[in-house]
C-alpha cells in the first residue's frame, strides 16, 4: 500500500527549471513524469530500520544562490588538502551546493575524446548520449518515491564518459561542498565506460558547516560495458542534521569490473544502498566500506551483489565502528541467480562497538538459486579485542593509543584501497577525529 506525500513543487516549476537549465525536452519530460510517481510510490524500505519519520520531503529551497571559486587557492582549508593545488593540468570538478564552481580537464581526456562535465551541461551539449545511460540500465525512476523525487529534481552532478579502448590514466576527481545550511541536493553521478576501457573516479562530500537541516537525495550509476574496469572511490562527510539517501549503482557487462572504494563518514541520519548487477559472464565486483557512527545518529547500509552472468566473481568487505549512542544496521547481499554458474560471491561485516549505547548489527545474506557455484559470508559484532590490548599495552603503549591503533588497523582494508592520496589522508583524519 503507498500513501501520498504532499511533495515541495509542482509540474510547473519542474517544467519552468529544466527549461530554464536548457535541458533538452526528453530531460523534461522525464522530470514531470518522475514527479507525477513521487506522489503516490511507496518509501524505500531498509530492513531493520524505521524510516516513517525521517524528513526526505518537506523543504523550502530547491536551489541556493552560490559564488564560483576563482582559483584552487580560494577554496576552504578542508578541500584544499584534497585536490592538487599546482597542477592546472588535472581532471577536477567542484560544486559549491548546487552550483557548478570550478571545473579541469586535463590534455589527456580531451585528446581521447573523453567527456567529464557537470549534468547541466551534460543534458545541453551532450543530450544523446546521456539520454541513453540516464537511469536506464542503472537506477531506474519508479523504484520508490526516493528515486522518482530525486529524477525530478536533480539540481547537481556530474558525467563522466569513457570512450571505447581509452583508459585513463590519471583519476578523475569530483568534490562537492555543502556550505549553506539551507542547501537540499539531489546529485546524480553517471560514470559510463565503454568497452575495453578503464578510468578511477573519486569524489567527496564535504560539509563545512557544523550542523544542517538539509535533505540529500544522491543517486550514481556506474556503467561498465565489456572489458571495462572502473575503481570508483568515494569519501563522504555530511553535517550532523541532514537526512541522507545515497543510491549508488553499477551494472557490469563480460569481462568488466567494477571496484568501489567507499568511506560513509556522515554524521547525520543515512540510507545508504550500493548494488552492483554483475550482468555479463566473468564479470567482477568488489565494494569495501568502512563506516564510523557516533552521536545518535541512526544509519542503514545495505549492500548488494547480483551475479547474473556465468563465471562472475563478488566480493562485499564492511568494517565499522559505533561510538556514544550511535546505531547502524549493515546488511549484506549476495545473490546468485539461476544460470550464473561457476560464479562466487563472498562477503564479510565487522562490526566493533566502543561504548555501552552503541549498537551494531551485521546481517550477511546469501541467496542462491544455481548449483554449480561458491559462496560463503563471515560477521562478527563485538568489542575491541583485550588480548589486542593487551599486546600493545605490555609493551608501553598507554590504553587509549592502544584502542586507536586497533581501529585504524580494523579499518585499514578499505582506507588503503582509496587511490588518490589526498583523499586517503581525509579519510584517515576524519577517522582519527571521530573515534578520539
Amino acid at each position: 500500500m503507498s500513501t501520498e506525500t504532499k511533495l515541495p513543487f509542482d509540474k510547473e516549476y519542474v517544467n519552468s527549471f529544466s527549461k530554464e537549465m536548457g535541458e533538452p525536452a526528453w530531460m523534461t519530460e522525464l522530470r514531470v513524469n518522475a514527479l507525477d510517481q513521487a506522489e503516490s510510490l511507496p518509501m524505500p524500505r531498509p530492513d531493520k530500520t524505521n524510516i516513517t519519520k525521517w524528513n526526505f520531503t518537506k523543504f523550502e529551497k530547491h536551489i541556493v544562490a552560490s559564488d564560483d571559486y576563482a582559483s584552487l587557492n580560494d577554496l576552504p582549508e578542508d578541500v584544499r588538502n584534497l585536490v592538487n593545488l599546482e597542477s592546472a593540468d588535472q581532471n577536477l570538478y567542484i560544486q559549491r551546493n548546487n552550483r557548478p564552481a570550478y571545473i579541469s580537464l586535463s590534455k589527456e581526456v580531451m585528446d581521447k575524446g573523453g567527456v567529464f562535465t557537470d549534468i547541466f551541461t551534460a543534458a545541453r551539449d551532450h543530450g544523446e548520449l546521456l539520454q541513453k545511460y540516464y537511469m536506464k540500465d542503472g537506477v531506474k525512476v519508479d523504484e520508490n518515491k526516493l528515486t522518482a523525487l530525486h529524477a525530478a529534481l536533480v539540481n547537481g552532478g556530474v558525467f563522466l564518459y569513457v570512450p571505447k579502448n581509452v583508459e585513463i590514466t590519471e583519476p578523475i576527481q569530483a568534490v562537492f561542498i555543502h556550505d549553506d545550511k539551507e542547501t537540499n541536493l539531489f546529485n546524480h553521478v553517471l560514470v559510463v565506460a565503454e568497452d575495453n576501457s578503464a578510468v578511477t573516479y573519486v569524489e567527496n562530500y564535504v560539509s563545512t558547516v557544523d550542523e544542517a537541516e538539509g535533505i540529500f537525495n544522491i543517486v550514481t550509476e556506474v556503467i561498465a560495458n565489456a572489458n571495462a574496469k572502473v575503481v570508483y572511490g568515494a569519501v563522504d562527510t555530511l553535517a550532523i542534521g541532514t537526512t541522507v539517501y545515497v543510491n549508488r549503482r553499477g551494472v557490469a557487462g563480460r569481462d568488466a569490473r567494477i571496484e568501489w572504494a567507499l568511506g560513509l563518514m556522515n554524521d547525520g541520519n543515512t540510507v545508504s544502498d550500493n548494488l552492483t548487477n554483475l550482468v555479463g559472464d566473468g564479470s567482477y565486483g568488489d565494494i569495501k566500506t568502512v563506516v564510523v557512527g557516533r552521536g545518535k545518529q541512526t544509519q542503514n547500509f545495505t549492500t548488494t551483489v547480483v551475479h547474473f552472468g556465468k563465471n562472475s566473481e563478488g566480493y562485499i568487505l564492511k568494517h565499522g565502528v559505533m561510538k556514544e549512542a550511535a546505531t547502524s544496521i549493515f546488511n549484506g547481499i549476495g545473490k546468485i541467480e539461476h544460470g550464473a554458474s561457476k560464479s562466487n560471491a563472498e562477503q564479510e561485516s565487522r562490526v566493533l562497538m566502543l561504548s555501552e549505547k552503541a549498537r551494531g548489527d551485521a546481517n550477511p545474506i546469501l541467496l542462491i538459486d544455481e548449483d554449480d557455484v561458491t559462496a560463503g559470508h563471515a560477521a562478527s559484532v563485538g568489542r575491541v579485542d583485550p588480548l589486542q590490548l593487551y599486546y600493545l599495552m605490555s609493551r608501553g603503549v598507554s590504553q587509549q593509543e592502544a584502542e586507536r591503533l586497533v581501529i585504524h588497523g580494523f579499518l585499514a582494508p578499505v582506507v588503503n584501497a582509496l587511490p588518490i592520496e589526498g583523499v586517503k589522508k581525509q579519510l584517515t583524519a576524519v577517522i582519527e577525529r571521530k573515534v578520539r
